[in-house]
């Protein structure tokens, strides 16, 4: 994971956001302070700010890097590209390329190491989604980071009618997936629900036998499922097991599980 601070020349060394960037899953994710001002925040972002979202979903996150970098449907995009060394169109490098720095404002990106992110940030983390079990009537049992499982009522948080579709449509509602690192769940483009809003809404509850029956169909691999999401060989798997990169719930003379949010952090790492 890439992190920069989003600062701006009229505010000196102030940083106005936190820019995260997922580079095998080329996924932009922006985090703003607790403190941000409406009239500082850039724009794009200030609109999350009025209305208290503090975490910018991937959807927005990428338009934000968009409007700072050049069009893939640029005239001259081909040379632009060869000039810079780029074999091809990349949001991130030319991001870097150009500071962030665009002409609609005077923003900037500067990089930063992760051990310098506001304790307020890395708090933030710990709201992040581990893993999700929809179950029925719009609800899903959400399990976090912090080691707390909620059960959701997710119509409540998704009343804009593009989510019509999906919470009329048991199947549909069914694919929701975590996003990458458990910032939310997302149904596809734009049809997102962050993770600290179904934290602040969702209800602690036990795990009850029938609900962790869901659990374990959903989000326990094997061997062989493992190998394939990784795109690797059981020999890599088993190394990677001897190695203490993964850790199985369960080894037997077949095989291994494991639960697939390991898995899936693989693939961001």
């Amino acid at each position: 994971m890439k992190l920069f601070a989003i600062k701006s020349d009229s505010t000196g060394d102030k940083a106005l956001g936190y820019l995260l960037y997922y580079e095998k899953a080329k996924q932009f994710y922006i985090e703003l302070p607790d403190n941000a001002d409406e009239w500082e925040t850039p724009l794009l972002l200030s609109s999350f700010v009025k209305r208290g979202k503090l975490s910018v979903d991937p959807y927005w996150s990428l338009e934000w890097v968009r409007q700072r970098i050049i069009p893939p449907d640029r005239q001259n995009i081909g040379s632009i590209l060869r000039d810079n060394r780029l074999s091809e169109y990349d949001e991130y490098k030319l991001l870097v390329l150009a500071k962030g720095r665009c002409a609609q404002d005077d923003c900037y990106i500067e990089p930063f190491d992760e051990e310098e992110l506001p304790a307020e940030i890395k708090q933030r983390l710990h709201y992040r989604v581990e893993e999700i079990v929809p179950i029925e009537d719009g609800e899903m049992l959400v399990f976090f980071r912090d080691g707390s499982l909620k059960r959701c009522d997710v119509k409540p948080l998704s009343r804009d009618k593009r989510f019509l579709p999906v919470m009329n449509d048991p199947a549909l509602f069914s694919a929701a997936r975590v996003q990458t690192d458990g910032c939310g769940i997302t149904w596809g483009e734009n049809l997102n629900i962050d993770s600290r809003t179904l934290y602040d809404n969702g209800i602690g509850i036990p795990l009850s036998l029938s609900e962790f029956k869901s659990f374990a169909c959903s989000c326990i691999v094997d061997t062989d499922e493992a190998a394939k999401l990784l795109d690797c060989s059981r020999q890599n798997i088993s190394d990677l097991v001897k190695r203490g990169k993964l850790h199985p719930l369960r080894t037997s003379a077949s095989g291994y599980l494991f639960l697939l949010s390991e898995i899936r952090q693989r693939l961001w790492q």
